[in-house]
């Protein structure tokens, strides 16, 4: 499951140590949004096994974990007390909760007070604390079952693999496991997963010895590094038939003279060292075309003065400079609200600064959001290139 990487300043002044298995959890205070009461503490659940879900209601595999924790809950309504905590602020996540009731509790943690205690970079991160309010183990929320709970609550000892995040930023990780001078013309290192650090990936385009040349990914599925070396293939233009003993995640970096050279570069190096076939095959597809509803709205974009592009984006979220409506509908298609192809069909190609938000669960928002920029998706079909693996 993937994992999402957070980034929480937690060094502020009067924060709670860093909580240690075994310890006892200093009595923290948690502000409820969908209990029965607004406010509780860990003095208050002494007695019940209590797991502390961090989340975000961007986090696509936080949000895919939500059942498993609501089963559990109703498996021991008055013996597990589940508390998803968010950074988010309360409004956003009663939006969330509007659209999907839970009968777990949701807490705001926007002054990370909760976090502070049990640092971690990547979510889901799921704490579990003993009857007696002691520390049990930072894991991840499928490892936590029922039984597993039921063995806390007999007081018989339990393993559960505890999960370590990599305190490491990318920079970080990238200058320790794959630093190169500015004078590297060609290389192609890969190595096994980096424990505890999240996926990325990166060509560099900040940076002008390696901008376009050089591509680093950490901790990417074999189908991910596939999808890159053909162009960049979304997921919803990919059938992928990779055994799954054949999808382990893998650190690369591959440095070539010249941009043309790099995806040709990495699909000779992926060709010797795995067995592994790719195809692009035309096919008609379900697809959402962007389109302009109101040219009058569209013309009150903010076009791009400054001639940077930037990239900010996420589930719920863009931020980006420089823009065209190409980027955009890659954008919507992945991480819109669809599980298929979108395509620009604007025939609109200036450069925008685009921001706006949506909820993510409620899929109206997006609708509303592109509706206000003058724009709509349109659902059609379309013969699309895909990218077949076995």
């Amino acid at each position: 499951m993937k994992r999402i990487l957070v980034v929480m300043w937690l060094l502020a002044q009067g924060a709670v140590a860093q909580v240690k298995n075994g310890d006892v959890v200093p009595d923290l205070s948690f502000r409820l949004l969908n209990a029965p009461v607004k406010t509780t503490s860990m003095a208050e659940l002494k007695g019940k096994v209590v797991m502390i879900e961090f989340w975000a209601t961007w986090c696509g595999s936080c949000i895919a974990a939500m059942p498993h924790l609501k089963e559990l809950q109703a498996k021991y309504p008055e013996q597990l007390r589940i508390i998803s905590v968010s950074q988010e602020t309360p409004k956003r996540i009663l939006q969330f909760l509007k659209a999907r009731p839970s009968e777990v509790w949701f807490a705001s943690d926007s002054l990370l007070s909760i976090s502070t205690a049990f640092p971690h970079h990547i979510i889901p991160h799921t704490v579990l604390i003993s009857p007696d309010g002691k520390l049990v183990a930072n894991t991840s929320p499928e490892l936590v079952t029922e039984a597993v709970i039921g063995k806390l609550l007999k007081k018989q000892e339990i393993k559960v693999e505890e999960k370590t995040d990599n305190t490491l930023t990318y920079e970080e990780i990238i200058n320790s496991y794959f630093h190169a001078d500015d004078s590297v013309k060609r290389r192609f290192l890969i190595q096994p997963k980096i424990k505890g650090a999240p996926g990325f990936s990166t060509t560099y385009q900040d940076n002008s010895t390696f901008s376009g040349r050089r591509l680093t990914a950490v901790n990417c599925g074999l189908s991910n590094l596939y999808r890159m070396a053909y162009g960049d293939f979304p997921y919803n233009r990919t059938v992928d038939k990779i055994p799954a003993s054949e999808k382990n995640a893998y650190c690369i970096d591959l440095i070539v003279p010249r941009q043309k050279e790099l995806l040709a570069e990495l699909k000779k190096e992926l060709s010797v060292r795995f067995d592994v076939h790719a195809q692009v095959r035309p096919e008609l597809k379900d697809t959402y075309a962007l389109r302009i509803a109101d040219a009058e709205k569209v013309k009150k974009i903010p076009q791009n003065t400054s001639g940077v592009r930037t990239y900010s984006a996420r589930h719920g979220a863009v931020d980006q400079q420089s823009m065209t409506m190409e980027d955009l509908a890659a954008y919507l298609e992945s991480f819109g609200v669809s599980h298929i192809p979108v395509v620009d069909e604007t025939n609109d190609h200036t450069k925008y600064d685009i921001q706006f938000t949506f909820q993510p669960e409620d899929p109206s928002s997006l609708t509303k959001a592109l509706a206000d920029m003058g724009l709509e998706l349109v659902k059609t079909k379309k013969e699309l290139a895909i990218l077949y693996l076995w």
